[in-house]
This record gives C-alpha cells, sequence and structure tokens, in this order.
C-alpha cells in the first residue's frame, strides 16, 4: 500500500513537472493548473500534518527526527510554492513592453485576475489624487480599435455584399413581372431590415463568440454552485434535526453547520459571476469599437440618395443610444435561455421537496411569462417610437447648433425651441408608457417568490391536512424560491434588453446596408500627359436610382492642363457635373474615366476645426517654400498677419471665425497645395470680393496661375473670366447645350450669347437704379459681406488703427525668423473638461428639486409600505412554522394562508407603486433638465458657440439626457429598494440575535469607507469616459458633412485612423470604470462572507435556544446582509457616476448669457421701425472687456430709404457695426436709436424680428421650404410665392414636387 503511494506520488510530481514545462513552452506566466494543484497538495498534507504535530507533542521529536525534519521541510516548500504561484513571473529580458503606460492585466497572476487585485493600484491612485486622461493605461492590443475592424470589416463587406445582391434579385423579379403591392413592398422592407440586423448579429457572434464563450462557461459554473446551496441546506437541516433528537441539541446548531459551507459556496459564486461580468463587458466594449468603426466608415461611403434619409442627428443615436443597448444586451442575452434553465431546475428540486403541490408553482410561472411577453412586445414598439422621437430631436439640435448665427440674426430661437420641446415631449410620453409597463413586469417579476410560495403552500396545505408547514418545509423552499427569485428578477431586464437590442440592431443594420457609392462609377486611371484628363461618354446621372436623372446625354472630353468653365442658370445641373466627375452621382449609363490625382473645392467651403496651417496641409507634411507660394497665390498672407496666432490660429467649426471670402481661399489653398493632376472648382470665387476673385483667378486658376499646367474644370457665374478659358460647357436643364471657345459660342447666337446678354442687361439695370425707386418697406435690411460672429484676428486688430495691412512677400517670411508665441494665442475651442473630486450635494439637491418634495414624499411612504409588507408576511411565515403541530396537523390554516397572501398582495402593489413613482419622478427630472438645457443653450451669445464643440452639446443632448431619462432613475430604484431591504434583514436578525448588532454596524462603517474610498475613482473614471466621449461626435459631424471633400482627396484611411485614435481614448477611460465595479463587488463580497461567518459563530455563542421558525427566517435573511450591502455601495456609486451627467447638463447654467428675448411691458409700437432712421451716438464696442476698442466714437445719422455702403480694410469695424445693430454685442458706451428708440432698451427678439440681413452663408433645416421661409407662419402664401419671386426662384420652386411643402434634406442637400 505505501509502494503503492509513493508510486502515485512520483506520477503527480512528474505531472506537475511537465505541465510547467508545457506552459514555459507557451510562453505562460502564472498558470491556473499549478496554483490549484499546489492548493490541493496543501490542503491534502494539512491532515497528515495535524497528525505528524499531534504524535510529535505526544512522542516527541527524537525517535523519527530525521523523518519528522523531511516532512515538515516538505510541507514548508509547498506551502512556498502555492505562494509563489500567487504571483507571476517577470517578463523574458527584451521582451518588455514598449507602451507608454500598459495594462496591469497582462503582468497579473491567475489569482490576481480573479480577484481583480491587479486594479487596486489605479483605485489608490483615484482616491490620493484625481485621476487625468494621462494616469489611464493602454488599451490592450485586442482591445483597440484597428485590431477589431481590421478582423471584422472584411467579413461584414462580404455579408453586405450578398444582401446587396438578394435585393437586387427581388427587384429584377419585381422589375419582370407586375409591380408589387404597396403591402408586399412594406413587407419586404421590413424583412430586409430584420435580416440585415440579425446578420450584424451573427457577424458579431462570430468574432466575439468565443470569448464571451469562455465568461458563459463561468455563468454556468456559478449556477452550479447557487444550486448546490439548497441540497447541501436540506441535507444539514436533516442531519441536524437527527442530531438534536439524539443529543438534545438546540436547533441554533443549523447556523453552525451551514455559516461555512454557505461561505465557501458564496466565494466561489462570487469568483464566477465577476469573471462572467468581466468578460461580458469586455465583449460589449469591443461591440462598442466595432460598431463604432462599422458605421464611421459607412458613413465615408454611403450614396449621396442614403445620405439624405440619414441625417448626423441619427448617426450621432446610432453611436450613442444604439451601442449602449447592444452593450446592455451582451450582459443579459444569457439570461434569455439560461433563466428557464434555472426556473425548471428550481421547481424539479421543489416538487421533490414538495410533491405535487409543485405544480401550482409551475402553473404561476406559466402564467407570469405570457403577460410578460405580451408587455415585452408593446415595450418593444414604443422604444421604437421613443428612438424614433429622439433621432428627431438630435438632428434637429445638430441643425440649430450648425445655424445658429442664421438663427440668433432672424430671432427664430423660438420657433426651433417649440419643434424641439414637440419631439422631446413626444419622446417622454412614449418612454412614460413604456415604464408604466415596465412597473407592471418588475412588480410581477418581483412578486414571482411569493406568489410560487403563496400558490404552493396554500395547495400543501389544503390538499391534506396531515401537510404541515415545518421549519424545515419553509426553510428549504424558501431557499429554493429565493434562488428562483434571481431568474425571474433578471428574465424582465433580458426580455427588455433583448427586445431593444433587436430594435437596435434594426437600426444599425439597416444604416450599415445602405446603397453605397458605386466603386465602377468612374474609372480611375494614372496620369498621362498627352491624353484627356476627365472623359465623359454619354452619361446619365441621378442622385438616386429611382429619381428623375439629374444630367443626361452628357459627353465631355477634357484636355490634359486645360482650363474648361461650366456655366448654366441656377438648378441647370453644374454641381451636378463635378459630382459626376468625383463618383458621388448613380451613373445610370455611359462612362466616366479621370486620369490622374483630383483635388476638389466645393461650393460650400468645407473648414475643419483644426488650425489654418492643419487645413491647408491636410495631412500632407509641409514643404516651406511651396506653402507660401500657395498662400500668396490664394490671397492669404494678409489674414495670416491679422490672425492672432497666424497660421497657428485654430479655425471654429464650419469656419466660424472666418469670412466666407476667407473659408473660401482656405479650401482653394487646401487644393491648390496638393499639386493634384486635376482640379474640379464648384464656383470658388463667388464669395470673393471682385478684386480678390481676380487676383485668385490670375495667380492661381487662369493661363499664368499656379495650376496653368493642371487640368480644370471651374464652375462659375464670373462672365470676366470666360474669355480666358480654353473650353466653355453651357448647361440647360441638365443637358450641355453648347461647348466651344468664348469666341465660337457668342458667334453662335445662341443659349450661351443669351446668357451674357442678359447678365449685361441685368448688370447696367442694378447699376442705374435709383436709390428713391424701391419699394418702402417697414424693415431695415442689412447686406452681409463679412461674417457676423467674432473674428479672432479682431480681438489683436483692435489695439489700434494702422493706415494699411502690412503684407510681407514669401521671400520675406521665409527668411525671418518668426517670433515664439504662447501656446493658447491662436486657441478658440475649449475642450469638454473633467471635473474633479465627488459629486457636489448641490447636484443631487438640483436633480431631487425638480422632482419636487411633494412627489418624493409618497415615493418614501411607498417603500415603507412595501417592505413593511414583505416584512411581515416573512415574519407571519415563520410563525406559522412555529405553530405547533397537533395530531398531526396545525389549526386556522385557512386564516394564515389568508393573512400570508393578503400581506403578499400589498407587497406587490407597493412595488408596482414605487417603480412607477420613481420612473415618473425621474421623466419630471429629465424635462425640466433638459429643458434648462436647452433654454441655456439658447440664450448663449455668438461667442459661445464659437469657442464650444458641436460634439460636446450634442454629447448632452444626446448622452448625458439618456442617462438622465433612464440610468438615473434604474439607479435610485436599485438603491432604494436595497436600502429599505436592509432596513428589513437588520430587524430580522436583531430580533432573533440581538448580540449580531456588534458586527452589522461595523460592517456598514466598513463598507462606507470603501465606498467613499472608491467612489472618487469611479466618479473620475465616468467623467473621464464622457469628456473622451464629445470629440467622437464632433469628428462624427465632421465627417459626414466634409464626405466629399475626404473621398476627392482620397484621404479616408487618415480619418479612419482619427476616429480609431478617439474611439481609442474613450474606451482607456471607460475599460478601468466596468473593471472598477468589478474590484469593488468580489472584494466585498469575500469580506462580507468574513464577517457574516464570525457574527453566525457569535451569534450562536450568545444564545442557547431560539425557535426553529425564528432560526430559518434570521438564518436565511443574515445570509443577504454581504450581497444587500455590496448591492447598495454599487448601486449607490452607479447613482454618483450617473449623476455626473447632471452635473455636466448643469455647466452650461453658469455660463454668460445674451439679453433677455423680450422685455415685459415694453411700449414698441407694432409698426416700428416706420422710416428707418438710425442714429449712432458716440458708440463704442470692445469684444472683450480689457482689449481695445473695437469701434471708437461712431456718430452718424442715417436718413429713412438711404442705402449705405461700409467699406474699409480687414479689421477695420465694418462687421463690428452689424454686430452692434444687431446685439450680438452689446454696445461698451454711447448708443444706437433706430426710429427714435434706444435699442439697448427693447429685447432681443423685439429688436431682431424688426429688422432683416442677407447672409453670405446659405443655411437650410430638415423640413418643409416653407417652415424654411417662414417659421411662424406669419405670411401667407401669396406673400411667401412674392418673395421667391422676386429672389428669382419662384419657377424653380414651382417645378418641385410638392412645390413650398417639398421636404427640405438636412443642410438643404437635396437643393441644388
Amino acid at each position: 500500500m505505501e509502494c503503492a503511494s509513493d508510486l502515485s506520488f512520483v506520477h503527480v510530481q512528474v505531472l506537475a513537472v511537465c505541465i510547467v514545462q508545457w506552459e514555459r513552452m507557451r510562453g505562460c506566466r502564472s498558470s491556473i493548473f499549478l496554483f490549484l494543484f499546489w492548493l490541493l497538495a496543501v490542503v491534502c498534507s494539512l491532515v497528515p500534518l495535524r497528525a505528524k504535530i499531534q504524535l510529535a507533542m505526544e512522542e516527541g521529536l527524537s525517535p523519527d527526527f530525521v523523518r519528522y525534519l523531511a516532512f515538515f521541510s516538505y510541507f514548508a516548500l509547498q506551502l512556498a510554492q502555492l505562494v509563489l504561484s500567487c504571483f507571476s513571473d517577470q517578463r523574458p529580458r527584451g521582451k518588455e513592453s514598449h507602451e507608454k503606460n500598459p495594462c496591469p492585466v497582462g503582468d497579473a497572476s491567475f489569482l490576481s485576475k480573479g480577484l481583480f487585485w491587479w486594479f487596486s493600484g489605479l483605485v489608490v491612485k483615484g482616491y490620493r489624487t484625481p485621476l487625468q486622461a494621462e494616469d489611464l493605461w493602454s488599451l490592450r492590443e485586442e482591445d483597440t480599435s484597428n485590431k477589431i475592424i481590421s478582423n471584422l470589416q472584411e467579413e461584414w463587406t462580404s455579408v453586405c455584399s450578398k444582401l446587396q445582391q438578394q435585393e437586387k434579385s427581388v427587384s429584377a423579379s419585381a422589375a419582370l413581372g407586375s409591380r408589387l403591392p404597396e403591402q408586399a413592398q412594406l413587407l419586404h422592407k421590413l424583412k430586409k431590415e430584420q435580416s440585415s440586423g440579425f446578420c450584424l448579429l451573427r457577424t458579431l457572434a462570430r468574432n466575439f463568440g468565443p470569448y464571451f464563450l469562455t465568461g458563459t462557461l463561468c455563468l454556468v459554473i456559478h449556477d452550479a454552485f447557487m444550486f448546490s446551496i439548497p441540497q447541501v441546506l436540506s441535507q444539514t437541516v436533516e442531519a441536524v434535526v437527527r442530531l438534536a433528537r439524539r443529543s438534545k441539541q438546540p436547533a441554533n446548531s443549523v447556523r453552525v453547520l451551514l455559516s461555512p459551507k454557505r461561505t465557501r459556496s458564496s466565494g466561489a459564486l462570487s469568483l464566477f459571476n465577476h469573471q462572467y461580468m468581466y468578460s461580458c463587458f469586455t465583449v460589449g466594449m469591443r461591440v462598442k469599437t466595432a460598431v463604432m468603426g462599422l458605421v464611421y466608415r459607412k458613413s465615408l461611403i454611403i450614396s449621396s440618395a442614403s445620405r439624405r434619409t440619414c441625417t448626423v442627428g441619427e448617426i450621432v443615436n446610432l453611436v450613442s443610444a444604439d451601442t449602449q443597448k447592444l452593450m446592455d444586451f451582451v450582459v443579459y442575452f444569457n439570461a434569455v435561455w439560461l433563466a428557464p434553465i434555472e426556473i425548471t431546475l428550481c421547481l424539479f428540486f421543489l416538487w421533490q421537496h414538495l410533491g405535487p403541490s409543485a405544480l401550482a408553482g409551475i402553473a404561476t410561472v406559466i402564467l407570469i411569462f405570457p403577460v410578460n411577453g405580451f408587455i415585452a412586445k408593446h415595450r418593444s414598439k414604443l422604444q421604437e417610437m421613443q428612438m424614433k422621437y429622439m433621432d428627431g430631436r438630435i438632428k434637429l439640435m445638430n441643425e440649430i447648433l450648425n445655424g445658429i448665427k442664421i438663427l440668433k440674426f432672424y430671432a427664430w430661437e423660438k420657433a426651433f425651441l417649440e419643434q424641439v420641446l414637440g419631439y422631446r415631449e413626444k419622446e417622454l410620453n412614449a418612454l412614460k408608457k413604456s415604464q408604466v409597463l415596465y412597473s407592471i413586469s418588475i412588480a410581477s417579476f418581483n412578486s414571482s417568490s411569493f406568489l410560487i410560495a403563496f400558490a404552493m403552500f396554500g395547495v400543501y396545505v389544503m390538499i391534506d391536512d396531515k401537510n404541515v408547514l415545518d421549519a424545515q418545509k419553509v426553510f428549504v423552499s424558501m431557499a429554493l424560491i429565493n434562488i428562483l427569485k434571481t431568474p425571474l428578477s433578471q428574465l424582465p431586464f433580458a426580455m427588455s434588453t433583448t427586445m431593444q437590442a433587436i430594435v437596435s440592431l434594426k437600426r444599425l443594420g439597416k444604416f450599415l446596408c445602405q446603397e453605397e457609392l458605386q466603386s465602377d462609377s468612374v474609372v480611375r486611371e494614372p496620369f498621362k500627359s498627352d491624353e484627356e484628363g476627365v472623359i465623359i461618354d454619354n452619361g446619365t446621372f441621378s442622385w438616386s436610382k429611382d429619381s428623375t436623372p439629374c444630367l443626361r446625354r452628357i459627353n465631355v472630353r477634357v484636355p490634359c492642363g486645360s482650363l474648361v468653365a461650366v456655366v448654366g442658370h441656377v438648378g441647370s445641373g453644374k454641381s451636378s457635373l463635378l459630382s459626376a466627375m468625383l463618383g458621388d452621382t448613380e451613373r445610370r449609363s455611359g462612362s466616366v474615366s479621370v486620369k490622374g490625382s483630383v483635388a476638389y473645392v466645393p461650393q460650400q467651403a468645407w473648414i475643419q476645426n483644426a488650425t489654418l496651417h492643419d487645413n491647408i496641409l491636410f495631412g500632407l507634411e509641409k514643404r516651406k517654400s511651396w506653402y507660401q507660394r500657395v498662400l500668396e497665390a490664394c490671397a492669404l498672407l494678409p489674414d495670416l498677419d491679422i490672425l492672432p496666432a497666424g497660421d497657428a490660429t485654430e479655425i471654429g467649426e464650419k469656419g466660424l471665425n472666418l469670412s466666407g471670402g476667407q473659408k473660401q481661399r482656405v479650401s482653394l489653398a487646401r487644393a491648390v497645395y496638393r499639386k493634384a493632376d486635376i482640379y474640379l472648382l464648384d464656383d470658388p470665387l463667388s464669395a470673393v470680393d471682385a478684386h480678390v476673385g481676380q487676383h485668385i483667378f490670375d495667380k492661381v486658376i487662369g493661363p499664368k496661375g499656379v495650376l496653368r499646367d493642371k487640368t480644370r474644370v471651374l464652375v462659375t457665374h464670373g462672365m470676366g473670366f470666360l474669355p480666358q478659358a480654353d473650353l466653355i460647357l453651357v448647361l440647360v436643364d441638365g443637358e450641355i447645350t453648347e461647348s466651344g471657345s468664348y469666341q465660337e459660342l457668342l458667334s453662335r447666337k445662341g443659349a450661351f450669347a443669351d446668357f451674357i446678354r442678359n447678365f449685361a442687361t441685368t448688370e447696367r439695370k442694378e447699376s442705374t437704379t435709383q436709390k428713391g425707386s424701391r419699394k418702402s418697406i417697414s424693415r431695415l435690411s442689412v447686406t452681409d459681406f463679412m461674417p457676423f460672429s467674432r473674428d479672432l484676428s479682431q480681438e489683436q486688430l483692435i489695439g489700434g488703427d494702422r493706415n494699411s495691412v502690412i503684407i510681407q512677400n514669401m521671400e520675406q517670411m521665409a527668411d525671418s525668423d518668426p517670433e515664439p508665441m504662447p501656446e493658447d494665442l491662436g486657441k478658440l475651442t475649449e475642450a469638454d473638461q473633467a471635473r474633479t473630486g465627488r459629486v457636489k450635494l448641490e447636484m443631487y439637491m438640483e436633480y431631487f428639486r425638480t422632482i419636487g418634495l411633494a412627489f418624493i414624499l409618497p415615493v418614501v411612504f411607498l417603500y415603507v409600505f412595501q417592505q413593511a409588507a414583505s416584512l411581515s408576511y416573512s415574519y407571519w411565515l415563520s410563525m406559522w412554522a412555529d405553530e405547533p403541530v397537533v395530531n398531526g396537523t396545525q389549526v386556522n390554516t385557512d386564516m394564515k394562508l389568508a393573512v400570508y397572501g393578503a400581506l403578499g398582495f400589498a407587497q406587490g402593489i407597493g412595488i408596482f407603486g414605487t417603480t412607477v413613482a420613481i420612473s415618473v419622478g425621474g421623466i419630471i427630472a429629465s424635462r425640466h433638465l433638459h429643458m434648462d438645457l436647452l433654454n441655456n443653450v439658447l440664450h448663449s451669445p455668438m461667442s459661445f458657440f464659437e469657442t464650444t464643440p458641436s460634439g460636446n452639446l450634442l454629447n448632452r443632448f444626446a448622452k448625458e439626457i439618456d442617462a438622465i431619462d433612464c440610468m438615473i432613475p434604474e439607479g435610485l430604484k436599485m438603491m432604494l429598494n436595497y436600502f429599505f431591504k436592509l432596513m428589513e434583514v437588520c430587524i430580522i436578525v436583531l430580533l432573533a440575535t440581538p448580540f449580531a448588532a456588534v458586527i452589522i454596524l461595523p460592517l456598514a462603517i466598513l463598507y462606507a469607507f470603501v465606498q467613499s474610498f472608491y467612489v472618487a475613482t469611479s466618479c473620475q473614471l465616468r467623467r473621464l469616459e464622457a469628456v473622451s466621449r464629445s470629440p467622437i461626435y464632433t469628428h462624427f459631424n465632421e465627417t459626414v458633412q466634409g464626405a466629399s471633400v475626404i473621398r476627392a482627396f482620397g484621404e479616408q484611411s487618415r480619418f479612419i485612423q482619427q476616429a480609431n485614435h478617439r474611439v481609442d481614448l474613450n474606451q482607456t477611460a471607460y475599460f478601468p470604470r466596468f473593471v472598477a465595479t468589478r474590484w469593488l463587488a468580489v472584494n466585498l463580497e469575500f469580506l462580507g462572507n468574513g464577517v457574516v461567518l464570525a457574527a453566525a459563530i457569535l451569534s450562536v455563542m450568545g444564545k442557547d435556544t431560539l425557535s426553529p421558525g425564528i432560526v430559518g427566517l434570521a438564518v436565511s435573511h443574515s445570509l443577504q446582509v454581504t450581497a444587500i450591502l455590496s448591492w447598495i455601495v454599487r448601486s449607490w456609486t452607479d447613482v454618483e457616476n450617473n449623476i455626473v451627467s447632471v452635473e455636466r447638463v448643469k455647466e452650461y447654467a453658469d455660463t454668460a448669457k445674451e439679453a433677455p428675448w423680450t422685455v415685459e411691458g415694453s411700449s414698441l409700437p407694432l409698426a416700428w421701425p416706420e422710416s428707418g432712421t438710425i442714429e449712432f451716438h458716440e458708440y463704442g464696442l470692445q469684444y472683450r472687456k480689457g482689449l481695445e476698442w473695437a469701434l471708437k466714437g461712431i456718430s452718424v445719422d442715417i436718413q429713412k430709404r438711404e442705402k449705405i455702403g461700409i467699406v474699409g480694410r480687414t479689421g477695420a469695424g465694418k462687421s463690428s457695426l452689424a454686430l452692434g445693430i444687431f446685439r450680438i454685442l452689446e454696445a461698451a458706451k454711447g448708443k444706437i436709436f433706430i426710429d427714435g428708440v434706444n435699442i439697448a432698451e427693447i429685447g432681443l427678439h423685439d429688436l431682431r424680428s424688426r429688422i432683416t440681413i442677407i447672409p453670405q452663408d446659405p443655411v437650410l433645416f430638415s423640413g418643409s421650404l416653407r417652415m424654411n421661409l417662414d417659421p411662424f407662419d406669419a405670411y401667407s402664401d401669396e406673400e411667401v410665392w412674392s418673395a421667391l419671386e422676386l429672389a428669382h426662384l419662384k419657377n424653380f420652386v414651382s417645378g418641385l414636387p410638392d412645390k413650398l411643402n417639398y421636404e427640405c434634406s438636412e443642410g438643404g442637400e437635396n437643393l441644388r
């Protein structure tokens, strides 16, 4: 026997050596197998160790000293190996991580990973000093965007192509046969959306499924441990009862035997549960990265027709709200299939315990599920409605932020505010209905344990008088029913998140399967100087497959190095022709060939929120001499001279701090610097002054310009440039009617000659118009030739009047050494800043103040009522179990059952009431906070929008408002529920074992300390994650608007890398944020399990006898203390993390605001201004206090009906006069009178709505054309048509499908 034992010992040691070698070859630095091996070896050696020690104490060491020494040394070495296996080996030399701040999980041991101890360093650091972005770890390689998207992109592209082929085959079959009826078309569309959503889910599952399955394995092991507890409990109770009968020990021995086993099981449960949650959140994070990457890449190649149906607001919603729904789905997905299995197992064990009475519990569960299935179906529809309204709201907010200057000048804020609130009200109504249904679902599932117990116990005692409810029956049954609580409580979350995820998958799939630009629409070939640069052969083009062609029978051959001018009336198809050359339109027939690289200058300049220098280089390396030459040719040197930091000056979003002419020149400089082979120029000279336009034509575009050897296609309305063109194309209604040189076209006396003649006649009429011939109107009119926004250059120019602008030539600038400038001199926008420290109490007070005290008190009462009912029915059940058995039966069972049922139903009503009340209270708070945010933003001055990126604001209106809508109420529900549950447990445990107070109180204090220690880190991580999210939205917004330019320059890969970088920065804050919750939960539960074990033993020592019912009740509840305290800490932390959203929304409450829109009691006449006289009295203007004067002592009288021209150098103050009249900037001294009324004494809307301006930058909002012209419906259709006729747009609008009701897309992209 001893020989066999020695042989097996040798085999085990050999196996250990083999494992060591195998894992060393794999490069494993911490082994789970070796840790378990040494742990079992030490545990198995404890028995002989105890025997050896006892023997040594009895006989001494002298008889067999060597054997004792060998054994004790062997045990010491085993123990040392166990300790060493808890640590990870160092990285091999030469393989150290070269990352700046690598994530420590890669160097953590198995034990450290299991208990998340590797995270402790960041928690300690965050407690000592507030965390900053540079303190965060780098992302692991497998979590980076490049790694995730590279694996996913190819597979998703192939899936998309298959779906599109199926769509084409269906379309072809429909074309061959009869047209599908409308209902069949709708059904086909729905099936397509569902199919695309399912394909997206399948693609994500293939990529992230294997890692997710490892977490699922942990969950299965967790459930195995969970179901072992009632079985051990049942056997323990039976053993205790038998032991008590023989030795007459008190029933309290149940707790002594149970507590150590429960502690070990709880430890194992915690380990596996939190490893599962960690894997789920990791997969969720990767899914978020994958979806964001796919959406971004899609937005770069989506077709023009699809782009008009997918607004920027919707795209922002896809990467914010919908990705969050998918992340939630990953966490709760396993509950969809595992919860029914858990419920079945519980009911099976209950059948074993209570017999056929368990069928009543099964029937109860069967009744609960259809009701909740019906609720889930309706909630899914409501969520679709809510997301639809949210899309509309975010889209409208995006348009408002983009066109805020127009809203300010026209006093349209109220009209658009009402539109936003209309969307918001519909969104909240859908949310409220969904929350009421959700409350019914929560109440039914949370009361399910009572309903099952009530049904089973009721049937059990009613079918046979001999069936009695003793402590053993109740104790074990309630333990099983408590296990049943978990799947039953998870099911509504799982069903809800699954339905929401299905909706989000459909939305994402629909977007990702939208039509893309045809890759073969333009054949791109290498540049050849002896061939045509652009060839279009019999081309027909449209903006979508179903729309009528915008260009027909196009035949163009552009020789290399030639200048081709494209002319025609508004809407004739000039811009569409350039889009066809770029491949942005749908090619219906013919062919397009482009030879060489392309540079594109759009009609509306697209400017990035970057420095002027970066806007021009656009990703290329700087070649100094060529760069200076480009600046000079594009007439940008004077602008550099007056900008605060020269070309290092930051340009605001969409070029807010540049004039229209400056933006167009920057856009042109970007193209010129490119040194491309072909230049497509969409009317770049329309936004600049005549002399500047002539300079640019001579220096850049014309026969002597820097592009003289390049192929140039120029869309222009400047007739003076046409004689120098090599070829002129005349477009009429989408067709080229004439082509040739200037003299050839004039000699033909066709459409071109008429166009030239009409243009000359119009010019003569305009030049000879007499000042008194204009119809008198009651409004003042200002024509904008400069931007009415704060120009950064003006802040520097205000220092004094310079008689001339000093323009340095190229050589002087190249040779001189620039003076060092402060880093923030040219800085304009302010990055989203993260606050530090814990959230202030004022934020909580602000949130609850918006709900109202009258609403909060009933909520507290309902919680007290709910928990009192829960305590009562639990206590009543324990009393029932203590009822003595007389003649094998218990008396008054009907009355006991009725009271038990009444108390349970009262608790259900309380649960429903509290859930609805908190949801409604959250909606009330959210409505007020959104209203305050909207009002604060719309009342902010223009300078606020120039310095605040739109992504920061969209982040508030999208993600932060969504968190206030949903996350804070859910966190409050959880926290209050567990807090009152803790009160109930404490009361029960203290009634049974008062000595437990010695442990519960210190435990609560310890947990409060851990919470305060942990929350400093978690709150700051939440802030850093929120702050790093704003640049993602800003970049998405910017990219979607400039997609055509990015594609034309071939810069897609660079912008994709920028998007990846921004997403990765966001994930570096998100990853430690969810690990922090795991770290907290694991360590709290392990700490709590040890304390509860001590409390149980102490309480047994304190009392000798207790009734079995009270013991059972106290044991079952005391074992919940650890979990409840942990959940209180976690839910309170979640609330504090999400209350950061309130903090971020309220940030804009303290920013500077404009003057009131209206002044109460104003006696302003309705017809004001009648004559239109303007008087400046010693008027002075400053852009900021402390700066020099922009306008100094202006005194001028302008009489009625006078036409006033204002001229001056750049920065002389022309724009400042207009800013003062509209009170975009308030007067620093002096006054302005219009018709004798001091404009400083009336409301901003009273002023701005009575005068008008013609801005240089055209802005259109999505909605009807009539809404864009008259958002307040203040004018009749006749008056609107009259205005269109005066603007030469009557014929164009009459040709639109719905005329005035024609729906404009975002930014007016469908009006070309």
